[in-house]
């Protein structure tokens, strides 16, 4: 179905795998077109409860911008340099939103480098969780330009603008334990134990009330840059919305009743 990944679903979770190993799955202008068309696959498809993105192999979750594909974008020439603005805002930025927007949780599992654009990538999931051995770069600064694909939105909000601006500024490697102890990261784990945790996560996740999920990520979205008197009233009409749900009517009864809940992700 898709050129640059492999895209599985089975019992309500959705494994987008990037499959451009031997070039440790570097950013495509196809494989940037195929992630965004895969998140947005994945959120209208209703089976689906949970979407998990992953490297294909060992050694990278995502090594940044393919530099021999132009970036992953169209680029031209402004003043004798590279103009990489058109390419970030056709082919990146749809990526990153897709990801945002769609009303499912979305777990990174990061088996190897995130860097550059890869750690962009990584963060604008809800959940990573990270080999020990795994290694987060913002590599940027090493060829002169600056973090991008929303890293200068989500670095500050995870770990603050101090930290934020060291690891942008010096491109130095974060491995998974650091990564954690950081908060840029949910968990890490020895490489021999991601698949389990990995598995742990994702089959909470496959058995919670997607509906209400979705919209708690998309009200925890806006959270990031509005006013309290806004997220009130949003918190008001989506729990409007959440409180004529299936799922919620079920957890209610299950709770007066004393019994697990057995959502069904409407």
């Amino acid at each position: 179905m898709y050129e640059n990944l492999l895209y599985e679903t089975d019992n309500g979770v959705c494994r987008i795998t990037l499959n451009r190993p031997q070039v440790y799955n570097a950013l495509s202008r196809g494989l940037i077109k195929d992630i965004t068309a895969a998140v947005e696959q994945a959120g209208a498809d209703e089976s689906v409860r949970v979407i998990v993105l992953t490297g294909a192999g060992d050694k990278a979750f995502c090594s940044g911008a393919d530099l021999k594909d132009g970036m992953g974008g169209p680029t031209g020439q402004q003043g004798g340099g590279l103009s990489l603005g058109q390419s970030l805002r056709e082919g990146y930025h749809p990526m990153i939103l897709a990801i945002r927007n769609v009303e499912k949780p979305v777990i990174a599992r990061v088996n190897g480098v995130a860097a550059g654009a890869g750690c962009s990538l990584a963060l604008a999931c809800d959940v990573i969780v990270a080999a020990d051995e795994a290694y987060f770069s913002q590599i940027f600064i090493n060829i002169g330009l600056m973090p991008d694909a929303g890293s200068t939105f989500f670095l500050p909000r995870l770990i603050g603008s101090l930290k934020a601006f060291e690891l942008c500024s010096t491109g130095r490697r974060l491995y998974g334990p650091e990564a954690a102890n950081m908060g840029l990261v949910s968990r890490s784990v020895p490489m021999v134990e991601l698949n389990d945790a990995t598995n742990a996560v994702v089959a909470q996740y496959a058995q919670a009330p997607t509906k209400a999920i979705g919209l708690m990520k998309k009200v925890l979205n806006q959270s990031l840059y509005s006013s309290l008197e806004h997220q009130l009233e949003q918190e008001a009409e989506n729990q409007d919305v959440l409180g004529k749900s299936t799922d919620a009517m079920e957890g209610i009864g299950a709770f007066l009743m004393k019994r697990k809940a057995n959502f069904s992700g409407q």
